[in-house]
């Protein structure tokens, strides 16, 4: 017979060991997490740069606009931090873009149907307000669901030999 001592020891030896294994498992689902955090915050800090870049204004003077510090924008830039949908919005206001876009970058915000390219190349031509822009991107998405509904679903392939008519016996 086991004295009390030994099954105590031996069950906090088993829950020690279970605990140790959740505890594992949480640690590589917080470490997959925050490296997805990373990379998306990242995306959208490149393209905030590039935005900035492309219109010409400085850190200083964006943030200044967005109502952020410059030090906050400079991170996120950096994709050191992810900002909220708030952040984004007045970000997108001061460059003078749409809000969406920076939500579809952040992931906030589905992508839109149809090709990327096509995509990039609208919001990318400098000569069309940012008004047209959304306004054409609304247009060709809309006619790629238009042209996905009309296109007939695929046909199973049917049997190849033709059918005979029985033969009639005599």
């Amino acid at each position: 017979m086991q004295n009390p001592g030994d099954f105590v020891r031996e069950q906090v030896t088993t829950v020690r060991g279970v605990v140790d294994q959740l505890a594992g498992s949480v640690a590589e689902t917080v470490a997959a997490e925050r490296s997805k955090v990373s990379a998306t915050g990242s995306q959208v800090g490149e393209f905030i740069r590039e935005q900035r870049s492309a219109a010409r204004v400085s850190l200083r003077e964006l943030a200044r606009t967005a109502g952020v510090s410059n030090p906050y924008l400079s991170q996120v830039e950096r994709g050191l931090r992810k900002p909220s949908a708030e952040i984004l919005a007045a970000i997108a206001k001061g460059l003078k873009i749409s809000a969406e876009t920076l939500y579809e970058q952040a992931g906030i915000l589905d992508r839109r149907n149809g090709n990327p390219d096509t995509v990039a190349a609208i919001r990318a031509d400098q000569s069309l307000s940012e008004r047209h822009r959304a306004v054409l991107l609304e247009l060709y998405e809309t006619y790629v669901r238009e042209h996905a509904a009309s296109v007939p679903a695929p046909v199973a392939p049917s049997d190849p030999t033709p059918s005979r008519p029985a033969k009639e016996s005599a």
